[in-house]
């Protein structure tokens, strides 16, 4: 059968190459299991928001690169990790004494491994074992590249596939009719399969045509394997969670987690510990100064709404006691950490302090699940991740004593990932304003246009 995954291969690319392959590591499970059943696979995903993108730089005058929202990157990437079908098998002999074979002559050197891999190899000093796993999990197929989404082309390319092979299609987003959730759109993307299969998390929380509208026009909808993987983990979390249950949010907005915070002060979450720069929304609004911080003053009465609703629900609400600030006038050479209290006019709060640092760690011993979405500070500019990280090495710790741990979030996913933590994590939630809208109670359209299977 053909069948058409939708995935989240919305990465972050620079100069041509993927900084952050999480999510498409997290398709590989679904990608597999299709190659194996002999289906005729269909991969489409977005990249970026190409025509808003365009639309603003035409309005400023500013040049537009079309090429930055091409998923020719990803393939390129894919194409390392897809195997031709003779290559020979990984076995102990050629693990331990890897030999030069003919049919390693295309670029996947002399240990059957492709040039990625091998250099991931040569990094870790895997041993035989650990290489054994990493050749398995490689993809025995062939894999090609359609220049668009939709079209005659397209179809004769699906058509031209054969049991264990891949199409990737270009970025859906190109057409507008994509998130305009268009349904003569959606039906040209319906008439190259005969399953649906939706495995982008991540765009859950969008009812575009690839998300929602494709399904009206398809047998089968169902969800994949990264999709069910998400949906487990966090229904757990929300609904049934092993206590103490601890959630750490951070992030620049509390707008964009007000429903997040409410929804788990009523699902009595134990412990909810707050940093980043939406804490200074909830300083100001109990009479703080906080210098130049970053704050929203128009939610600062929903602010003291939540620590009241905190309250009355037994939630321990703990927010920073100290942080890393500037000097707005010479932020280069003033970095230093001080208590909240003692923050003047002219600084601006950057990061958590050390004393926060611990506080937090110490909230976080002896939890049993814990959920961990945004960063502590400004995570993008060093020396403001050390409190990001050292709340990932923390997570990372009560969950090697029996936690599970789940993280969501670009920052927060990318501080896993810098510290090398991403296998000491339960679960690393691939969505963004998908996890969001979840924890928050919300119905996520594209998991609701699936059939209950």
């Amino acid at each position: 059968k053909r069948v058409f995954i939708r995935v989240d291969f919305n990465v972050p690319i620079k100069n041509g190459k993927i900084e952050d392959d999480t999510r498409i590591q997290g398709a590989m499970s679904t990608i597999k299991y299709a190659i194996e059943e002999g289906a005729k696979i269909i991969l489409a995903s977005h990249l970026g928001r190409p025509l808003k993108d365009k639309e603003k730089a035409e309005e400023k005058g500013m040049p537009y690169d079309a090429n930055k929202y091409s998923l020719k990157p990803v393939y390129e990437y894919l194409r390392q990790i897809f195997v031709p079908e003779n290559s020979i098998k990984p076995n102990e002999k050629n693990l331990e004494t890897p030999e030069a074979t003919s049919e390693f002559d295309n670029g996947h050197g002399n240990s059957g491994l492709t040039p990625q891999l091998q250099k991931r190899v040569d990094m870790l000093q895997m041993n035989s074992s650990e290489l054994e796993d990493l050749i398995q999990n490689q993809m025995h197929g062939q894999i090609c590249f359609a220049n668009d989404c939709v079209g005659d082309k397209v179809k004769q390319k699906v058509e031209n596939l054969k049991k264990g092979e891949v199409l990737l299609l270009e970025n859906l987003r190109l057409h507008a009719e994509e998130e305009a959730n268009d349904k003569g759109f959606a039906k040209q993307l319906a008439e190259l399969c005969d399953v649906y299969v939706n495995d982008a998390f991540g765009a859950a929380h969008r009812a575009h045509a690839s998300t929602d509208g494709i399904t009206k026009f398809v047998n089968d909808s169902v969800a994949g394997l990264l999709m069910e993987k998400e949906l487990n983990f966090l229904s757990k979390a929300l609904n049934d969670p092993e206590r103490p249950f601890v959630a750490i949010l951070g992030g620049a907005k509390v707008s964009d987690k007000i429903p997040v915070i409410e929804s788990l002060i009523e699902r009595k979450v134990d412990k909810l510990l707050i940093g980043g720069a939406m804490a200074y929304t909830f300083f100001k609004a109990k009479g703080y100064t906080i210098g130049k911080s970053l704050v929203e003053d128009a939610m600062m009465p929903k602010a003291l709404e939540v620590e009241q609703m905190a309250h009355e629900h037994g939630v321990e609400l703990i927010l920073p006691t100290d942080h890393q600030v500037v000097d707005s006038y010479d932020p280069l050479n003033s970095r230093k950490t001080i208590p909240i209290e003692f923050t003047n006019k002219g600084l601006v709060g950057l990061d958590i302090g050390i004393e926060t640092i611990q506080i937090f760690r110490q909230a976080l011993e002896g939890a049993k699940t814990i959920v961990w979405n945004g960063p502590m500070g400004m995570f993008e500019e060093k020396p403001f991740d050390e409190g990001t990280i050292a709340i990932a090495n923390a997570v990372a710790d009560v969950t090697a004593a029996g936690a599970t741990s789940i993280v969501g979030g670009g920052d927060s996913v990318s501080a896993i990932n810098q510290a090398n933590l991403d296998d000491k994590i339960s679960h690393i939630s691939t969505g963004g304003g998908a996890t969001l809208e979840f924890l928050a109670g919300e119905e996520l359209p594209g998991v609701a246009a699936l059939d209950d299977k």
